[in-house]
């Protein structure tokens, strides 16, 4: 890959900066759990079913310990039931569904030491799915880079498979289930697979294990491993997470603040889910996928360049915290400029390569061209493909694959197919160009990514000095500001009691 100079020094500082803020965050947000964290708690210890009114039991249980109670956790409940009534596991939370907590329940001084052999179990189900990735990846080898990434959307998950199965026969190395509008609104997780779903297709635990199971299949039928990806934002942030530790995903879409900028969840519910989310992605090998390429939907890829850095080094810190190591990191950004700004080309290619040499072991998610797309199918493809050539000159790892139908319809078969072939088209045929290549010294690129830089040093320093909820109260990033005390999910916000307990936030891989 190509390789710009910009200031150690600077770097250190962003980095350094981020640190701060993320340690910020964290302080505060440890004092809290959330609604979802219980139930997410309650899912790692295998309570998956629903009732007879499809509503899952996780729900139902912290519905019925109630937030004042569940202060001290959800298994505070469980495992005082176990040691003072006798109880199993299973039956503890089944007297809880139907009863709640009794009011002469005592605490037993051992009721921690009842719960470990579950915790234990839960633990070791997902390395076990950590280990089985693995050894499919020792045999069968996903591919060169840039991975090719593909997304299905159709809202049925047995169309999902077709499609799925289709676009990795044609080369695709990620497939990437696209989630039902306005799922990540929902405080709970739909229960079995589903056949309709508006622009995707619902995120739930038997649409994971179909998808998996589908890409398995054609994997050995072609002899490479294909990825699975899908998004676990929105107010079941650590939910979702759990369910694709549990269904073998490879990636998850899991952006700090995602949910806050764009989908107006509260920003002290986000930002305490995330600690959880990802200290689960962490532990299960799944590579986490940051959101920074939306700013660009709303904000200005030229003038706000230097948010979208900032938002990455706080992103990896954050990420860092929770356990999430360095080659699971994937840093988001994209190929967002209006294509009618002379010198376009030059600033995405500054701002791929800048993003590179941020973050140079991090396994990088960049997304094509789409606020700018017209309906111009020739045009689209061209963008595409300038797209794949910025991708391959800057090291990309993840590389998201340009639609021509872009802003005309959902893509279809041929739509993929044909966004395969312009990708491998610009992989092979300047496969080598960048180590042909040199930056200039001093030039135009060298300069606009000193520009980006230098400015996003100025603005984490100005949060660091301030706190990122004040930030995300002022709309520093996508422009779009949101209030502290409002949101959707604040409800479901619990300060933490002293007993407090979730030994899952301990687990580490390894």
């Amino acid at each position: 890959m190509l390789e710009i100079r910009v200031e150690q020094r600077t770097l250190d500082e962003c980095r350094a900066l981020a640190q701060r803020i993320a340690s910020q965050v964290q302080h505060e947000t440890s004092r809290y759990t959330t609604v979802s964290i219980e139930r997410t708690i309650l899912r790692l210890l295998g309570v998956e079913e629903a009732d007879s009114a499809e509503v899952p039991l996780v729900n139902r249980v912290v519905d019925r310990i109630g937030l004042p109670q569940l202060r001290r956790g959800v298994l505070y409940w469980v495992g005082n039931l176990m040691t003072g009534r006798g109880l199993d596991f299973r039956p503890s939370v089944q007297l809880l569904i139907e009863r709640g907590v009794p009011a002469d329940l005592a605490e037993h001084p051992r009721w921690r030491e009842a719960l470990e052999p579950e915790v234990k179990r839960a633990t070791e189900r997902i390395l076990a799915r950590k280990r089985e990735r693995d050894a499919l990846l020792e045999r069968l080898p996903a591919g060169d880079l840039p991975w090719f990434y593909c997304i299905v959307a159709t809202g049925n998950i047995h169309e999902d498979v077709v499609q799925a199965q289709a676009a990795a026969r044609q080369g695709a190395q990620v497939i990437a289930v696209i989630r039902s509008t306005a799922q990540s609104l929902l405080d709970y997780v739909p229960h079995g697979p589903t056949t309709e779903g508006y622009a995707g297709t619902f995120a739930t635990q038997a649409n994971f294990r179909i998808m998996r199971q589908a890409l398995d299949e054609v994997g050995e039928q072609l002899g490479r491993y294909v990825m699975l990806c899908n998004y676990c934002s929105g107010l079941c942030m650590p939910e979702i997470a759990a369910l694709g530790a549990l269904e073998r995903l490879d990636m998850m879409l899991n952006d700090a603040l995602y949910g806050v900028i764009f989908r107006d969840i509260n920003m002290l519910r986000t930002l305490t889910d995330q600690f959880f989310s990802r200290r689960i992605n962490g532990l299960a090998g799944i590579i986490i996928n940051t959101g920074e390429d939306n700013y660009l939907k709303t904000d200005d890829g030229l003038e706000a360049a230097h948010t979208v850095l900032a938002s990455q080094f706080v992103n990896e810190q954050l990420a860092r915290l929770s356990g999430v190591p360095e080659s699971q990191t994937g840093i988001g950004h994209a190929f967002e400029l209006d294509p009618e700004i002379e010198d376009g080309f030059l600033y995405e290619l500054a701002q791929a390569l800048l993003v590179r040499r941020a973050f140079p072991r991090a396994p990088l998610k960049y997304m094509p061209p789409t606020r700018y797309k017209t309906g111009d199918v020739f045009q689209g493809h061209l963008q595409a493909g300038l797209f794949n050539l910025v991708s391959l000159l800057s090291g990309q790892h993840i590389q998201l694959l340009g639609m021509l139908s872009e802003a005309v319809g959902t893509p279809g078969l041929h739509d993929r197919y044909l966004a395969l072939t312009n990708a491998r088209y610009i992989a092979n045929n300047c496969r080598h160009l960048a180590e042909e290549l040199v930056v200039r010294e001093g030039g135009r690129l060298e300069r606009r990514a000193a520009e980006v830089l230098g400015r996003c040093c100025e603005l984490l320093e100005e949060i660091a000095s301030d706190s990122l909820f004040s930030a995300l109260s002022r709309g520093v990033f996508a422009g779009i500001p949101r209030s502290r005390e409002e949101g959707r999910g604040l409800e479901g916000v619990v300060p933490r009691d002293p007993q407090y307990y979730n030994p899952f936030e301990e687990s580490r891989a390894g």
